[in-house]
């Protein structure tokens, strides 16, 4: 499951992994639900939907940046495992970083930057993921948050160039922690 994932991860940033130009930070968030898989999440105005073959189940990306992207990936996992019995954050995070800089090879690095468990008032809990990634295109900051639900992992993930970190990290941020699934 992890190493789905982490190919997944791997696909995603490489299609986004050239260098954008650069343009003005989004100002507020639009809402996205998709009530047949059970989630929801609000992304950057001045996003759109984008389909992707074989990848995530929702891809948004900036119109002007198109490397700046949100997704959602849905796995299966196995019958009546939690998140908390795949591991605790930490463990969950690093194992997913080295899937990924394993499968990569020597063209990437993903390192583990941050590690934290979320719940909600209503019990649910997350796992909240900070990365960066060195690819050949250059830096990347991601942002994860996973849950466990109903016998699928779903992560929903934020991706921005380093360079443009600094400028977007607010509506990034603010993305990530409305990621829900009900």
């Amino acid at each position: 499951m992890l190493k789905r994932l982490a190919a997944l991860m791997i696909v995603f940033v490489t299609m986004f992994g050239l260098q954008a130009c650069s343009g003005s930070a989004p100002v507020s968030l639009l809402d996205y639900v998709n009530s047949y898989q059970g989630y929801q999440f609000s992304y950057p105005t001045g996003w759109i939907e984008v389909k992707v073959t074989g990848g995530p189940d929702v891809v948004f990306h900036d119109i002007i940046n198109v490397t700046e992207n949100v997704s959602v990936v849905v796995s299966p996992v196995a019958e009546g495992k939690t998140l908390e019995e795949l591991g605790g954050p930490s463990e969950v995070g690093y194992k997913l970083s080295k899937s990924i800089t394993d499968m990569a090879g020597d063209s990437r690095d993903v390192e583990l930057l941050n590690a934290q468990n979320v719940e909600t008032p209503g019990g649910k809990t997350y796992y909240i993921l900070e990365y960066l990634a060195t690819t050949p295109d250059g830096q990347r900051h991601n942002l994860a948050s996973a849950i466990v639900r109903r016998g699928q992992l779903f992560t929903f993930n934020a991706s921005v160039p380093e360079a443009r970190w600094k400028r977007l990290k607010n509506s990034i941020t603010q993305s990530v922690a409305s990621f829900s699934v009900y």
